[in-house]
């Protein structure tokens, strides 16, 4: 597909996108620190713990939509510009309410977050597929996988070093306090992140500024020179059941993905690992899933399709989650982290197959998409409402498999559905 105002050499536009999917990373991959984070500083059981990301999740949901209708009048430059600055605003509302232990107040943050956020995957991950063609999407997206799961990698680091640092001791005090010392620990332990997310939503709007007056060419929907397009004109998503049913494939991902990034905290803790352990875990995670991504960008086209990486990575995610199941303690949590490199390179081979053929309506099908992010919300929280009754590694094996098995349908059959209509 080609791209009406894309320059021919894109390597300015891809390190730009590739900047903001460093950003977008960022965001994401904090909210597993950011667990243990609200556990303690609003004093909460696990199952209102993981509204992080509940909230954040459903945002996408909430707010893909509205994300096209956004991008359609503004193209896609300006539109990233915005979804910055929302990011900005939310991130000033997720310090200060924190600092004020108002916990509504600081989900709405979070949910802010991810409206932006919600923008910015609505205009990025369409923009980089039509950078090329679509046999090689997944090797250009797998470079964005690699800004972004380096960011994820950095962001439990920093956010564990810097806002969470002695944690665990922290809450022995506060286990042994009492009502007023209690109180006046958590004041202070909460206030911590506030600075850090004022510096963030600082950044944010200054990249803003920078969206807007960089050389990133300005595409719009009607501009997507693809054959496919003037087929397109007339016809609605409906009649495109692949993308239908690559958002479901987006939405059991995400959950996979944000099980093995984000709960893999919790999950460790389960084994009663130490928690001053246990919240640099989703950097563990990260790390497999950008050699994830450098292995794909290897492998992807070169020497197999993404078809069949895609089918084989969720053969091996089932595999994965298989042995964290049949294994205790760090064995266990080790497998749980290994799944990063098995969803490493499932967006980057979901999101083109299933926009494929789409036209002028890939962005109202990217939308569609994002808003399987959702995922990402439900799956966890029901992960975190099971375990309260049942073992936890019972409830994680019947929440992941179940997940992977879908995926490697899509990645055989799904994405086939309506190559016919498609490709006319």
């Amino acid at each position: 597909m080609k791209a009406g105002g894309i320059q021919q050499n894109p390597s300015t536009s891809i390190a730009i996108i590739g900047g903001l999917f460093f950003i977008m990373g960022w965001f994401t991959w904090i909210n597993g620190p950011l667990i243990s984070f609200v556990q303690l500083a609003f004093d909460l059981n696990l199952v209102n713990a993981f509204l992080v990301t509940f909230v954040f999740y459903l945002s996408y949901f909430c707010w893909a939509l509205p994300a096209s209708w956004l991008l359609d009048r503004t193209g896609m430059k300006r539109g990233m510009a915005t979804a910055l600055w929302i990011m900005a605003g939310g991130a000033i509302l997720f310090g200060e309410f924190c600092t004020r232990r108002w916990y509504p107040g600081a989900l709405a943050g979070l949910f802010v977050i991810g409206a932006g956020l919600a923008v910015l995957q609505t205009a990025a991950n369409p923009y980089i597929s039509i950078l090329g063609p679509i046999e090689s999407a997944a090797q250009r997206i797998a470079i964005m996988g690699i800004c972004n799961k380096i960011a994820g990698i950095a962001a439990p680091i920093l956010l564990g070093t810097l806002v969470l640092h002695g944690m665990g001791d922290i809450a022995a005090k506060v286990a042994s306090a009492d009502a007023t010392g209690k109180e006046q620990l958590l004041d202070t332990f909460a206030a911590s992140i506030h600075l850090p997310y004022l510096a963030m939503a600082g950044m944010l709007a200054l990249l803003g500024v920078g969206i807007l007056l960089s050389p990133l060419p300005d595409v719009r929907a009607e501009h997507n020179g693809s054959s496919a397009a003037s087929g397109a004109q007339e016809k609605t998503l409906w009649q495109y059941p692949h993308v239908w049913l690559g958002a479901l494939a987006i939405f059991v991902y995400v959950g996979a993905e944000v099980m093995a990034g984000d709960a893999i905290g919790t999950y460790g803790r389960s084994f009663n690992i130490p928690l001053d352990e246990a919240k640099f875990f989703t950097s563990l995670t990260l790390g497999c899933m950008l050699l994830g991504y450098v292995t794909g960008f290897v492998a992807i086209p070169r020497f197999v399709s993404q078809q069949r990486y895609l089918a084989g990575s969720a053969i091996l995610g089932v595999l994965l989650t298989l042995g964290a199941f049949l294994t205790k303690g760090y064995l266990s949590v080790g497998f749980v982290a290994a799944l990063g490199f098995a969803n490493a390179m499932m967006w980057p081979a979901i999101f083109p197959l299933a926009v494929h053929g789409l036209g002028r309506l890939i962005e109202r099908g990217a939308a569609l998409l994002i808003m399987g992010i959702v995922g990402g919300a439900l799956i966890p929280q029901l992960f975190a409402v099971l375990r309260q009754t049942f073992d936890f590694q019972v409830v994680f094996a019947a929440l992941m498999v179940p997940c992977y098995l879908y995926i490697w349908y899509f990645a055989t059959k799904g994405h086939l559905a309506s190559s016919s209509t498609s490709e006319k």
